[in-house]
């Protein structure tokens, strides 16, 4: 069974984790279009961040921004062995739910253009494309997406 829950960002097996969507965004994308957080910036206290996880192995992260009306997901990754399992999905409602736990009217994140998986995730959530927000400019690498949150 996936259990979602809060964590540490710098738990060993989750800052692994990290280091390897790291690597990956370093690996697709310029250093100047490359927005992942720190392993430090996501200990903020305005970060909500959660691990995913199967037993004792960490599965997948997910982070959610709280920022000036609005929500921003940060760090969404899902080990390649645990992908096609549920665990994005388990992620996004815990996200959703605690965003709206903030009272969040909507969410909002940054992606890559490249990353056709996590895209369809966002859309299967409800997210649709819209224009740069926040400290973001238009990148030729990026698309952006959001989420109304309505009152249940």
């Amino acid at each position: 069974m996936i259990i979602v829950e809060p964590a540490d960002p710098r738990a060993p097996p989750v800052a692994a984790l990290l280091g390897q969507s790291h690597a990956l965004m370093q690996s697709l994308f310029p250093p100047e279009e490359n927005f992942f957080l720190s392993i430090d910036d996501l200990c903020q206290p305005h970060i909500r961040f959660f691990a995913a996880r199967e037993g004792e192995a960490v599965l997948g992260t997910g982070g959610l921004a709280l920022r000036d009306g609005y929500g921003e997901i940060k760090s969404m990754f899902v080990d390649a062995s645990a992908r096609g399992r549920g665990v994005g999905d388990a992620l996004m409602r815990q996200i959703i739910d605690c965003a709206r736990a903030e009272n969040l009217p909507k969410l909002k994140l940054e992606t890559g253009t490249v990353l056709h998986a996590a895209h369809r995730l966002y859309e299967r959530h409800g997210f649709r494309r819209c224009g740069p927000f926040g400290d973001y400019a238009e990148a030729p690498s990026s698309l952006f997406m959001e989420l109304p949150l309505c009152a249940d």
